[in-house]
């Protein structure tokens, strides 16, 4: 074991699969998982809260501020302030990028997620993301980044971890140190690039809790504990000694009660349920991947709020809710997702505005 960037690394060990799947995969023992899961970190950390009486009550902590006074960038003509516009921070946003998706495997083979069938396993949140790339639906950003070109935003490449086998952990969750570990072995093995163009989007598999800081305490993505179940997804950042800046998000198993989509959507429940949240994490880390961008300054019931948290309707039952999602075409096939708040229309939307 070597520590690095405060982080708890295990020594790599390169699984080598058939050559038709051409993938490595990083292998790591339930010691390491276990050892990772078990620090404390205090990085910012932004969620979509659940449909779930936790996530109701939760209230993420005071983001970032830069001191420098708010403000509402008008569109063409406009001169009027809505409230639930977004506020300028004086924060980076990501202006282009790529995406990376971070698979946590059960096994290689064999039961649960594994190399063989990972992006039916989820989904298949990629496919979501190329589509997203090239869509109308990503360019309600421009009004935030600045720019205006397409193709900003593509896929990039991807890589697995092995195993999530928690039974042998000795913890009932992960926490957002494990993801950090997770995020140190995939680019160190892969050499994959860092910084505020790209963004990397950890997936876990069905059974996986996670909690920020201490396993089993709230807030934490836990279907099988209610009472600390609050969100779905998150996104944040942290700079590793020797890789640099890294944006990340991390999307539990969202087919499940309080975190799924409504029976009847284009693509089933699992798919559109993985894209609405990918999708709601993935406009947040580009318009404020620090916390210090683009949120809601002047609405005191939104206050904080990001571009997705606005939009996040949901359908509310006694059994657990769903999000209640909106369904259009993205870049010629239809999905089931959230809008995004555009203040160029003060409104949520599914297209940028008018020009």
């Amino acid at each position: 074991m070597s520590k690095m960037g405060g982080l708890v690394i295990a020594t790599l060990a390169l699984l080598f699969v058939s050559a038709e799947a051409q993938q490595n995969v990083i292998t790591v023992s339930a010691a390491d998982l276990a050892t990772a899961a078990g620090v404390t970190t205090t990085n910012s950390k932004h969620v979509m809260r659940a449909v779930t009486a936790a996530g109701a009550s939760y209230k993420d902590p005071a983001i970032a501020f830069s001191g420098i006074p708010p403000t509402v960038l008008l569109p063409p003509g406009g001169n009027n302030r809505f409230p639930d516009d977004l506020s300028y921070q004086g924060g980076v946003t990501v202006q282009r990028g790529q995406s990376h998706a971070i698979y946590v495997l059960n096994s290689v083979s064999g039961a649960g997620c594994n190399l063989a069938n990972y992006a039916a396993c989820w989904g298949n949140p990629e496919d979501f993301l190329t589509h997203l790339g090239t869509s109308e639906f990503i360019h309600i950003t421009d009004q935030y980044v600045g720019r205006h070109n397409g193709n900003r935003y593509t896929n990039g490449a991807n890589a697995f971890i092995c195993c999530a086998n928690l039974s042998n952990t000795g913890t009932s969750s992960f926490t957002d140190l494990t993801m950090q570990f997770v995020l140190v072995l995939a680019i160190s093995a892969y050499a994959l690039p860092t910084g505020e163009n790209d963004i990397y989007h950890i997936f876990l598999p069905p059974g996986t809790d996670e909690c920020f800081s201490v396993p089993g305490m709230f807030p934490c993505y836990s279907p099988d504990n209610p009472n600390t179940f609050a969100y779905c997804g998150y996104h944040s950042s942290v700079t590793i000694n020797g890789l640099g800046h890294v944006l990340y998000s991390v999307e539990p198993y969202t087919n499940v009660p309080g975190c799924s989509v409504p029976p009847g959507t284009p693509n089933g429940m699992l798919a559109d349920s993985t894209a609405n949240v990918l999708s709601h994490e993935t406009f947040e880390t580009i318009t404020d991947p620090e916390g210090d961008a683009w949120w809601n300054f002047f609405n005191l019931g939104s206050f904080g709020d990001e571009i997705g948290d606005e939009c996040s309707y949901q359908i509310l039952l006694n059994i657990g809710g769903f999000y209640n999602p909106s369904v259009f075409s993205i870049s010629g096939k239809k999905f089931a997702v959230q809008p995004e708040y555009s203040n160029g229309s003060h409104s949520c939307a599914t297209r940028p505005p008018d020009d």
